[in-house]
């Protein structure tokens, strides 16, 4: 089955929360992103964002652990329900990355995906190529992260 018969157009699926720690945000910096307001909570008060804020490549990371997890648990559910779920190749890039706001130390992000729009390809047949939008929110329903995808699926 395909992705667009599995789920309607423009509707969001929530895909799980993820809560960003202090000590997370700087584990990730230091390796990641190290930058002071990334890396230092003391330095972070005085910048821009005004305190300790995960890097934007944290809060996409985030996203990619969200989706696994809950691209392999409907995988598991479509087939216990005797569907043929659809096989999810590589991405072949993304665009529009949005970082509306930041990503503070005890932030819960939840994060959603919706079907946009899916095309087979002509050079390919029996592959589509998936565009979809991937976002974030905070614990306070405000966005904090958007952007378009696209990924190969194979029916």
């Amino acid at each position: 089955m395909r992705m667009a018969e599995l789920y309607p157009l423009n509707e969001p699926v929530v895909i799980g929360s993820h809560v960003f720690t202090a000590e997370d945000i700087v584990r990730y910096a230091r390796q990641f992103d190290p930058q002071p307001f990334h890396v230092d909570p003391d330095a972070a008060k005085n910048a821009l964002f005004g305190g300790l804020c995960a890097s934007g490549w944290h809060t996409c990371a985030g996203w990619m652990k969200c989706f696994v997890a809950f691209w392999m648990a409907e995988y598991q559910r479509l087939k216990r329900e005797g569907i043929e779920p659809p096989e999810l190749g590589p991405s072949p890039g993304f665009t529009n990355l949005r970082w509306l706001r930041p990503v503070y130390a005890g932030d819960t992000i939840t994060y959603s995906v919706a079907l946009l729009a899916s095309h087979e390809r002509a050079s390919r047949p029996g592959r589509l190529i998936d565009t979809i939008l991937c976002a974030g929110e905070n614990q306070h329903g405000e966005a904090v992260i958007r952007f378009e995808s696209t990924v190969l699926e194979f029916v």
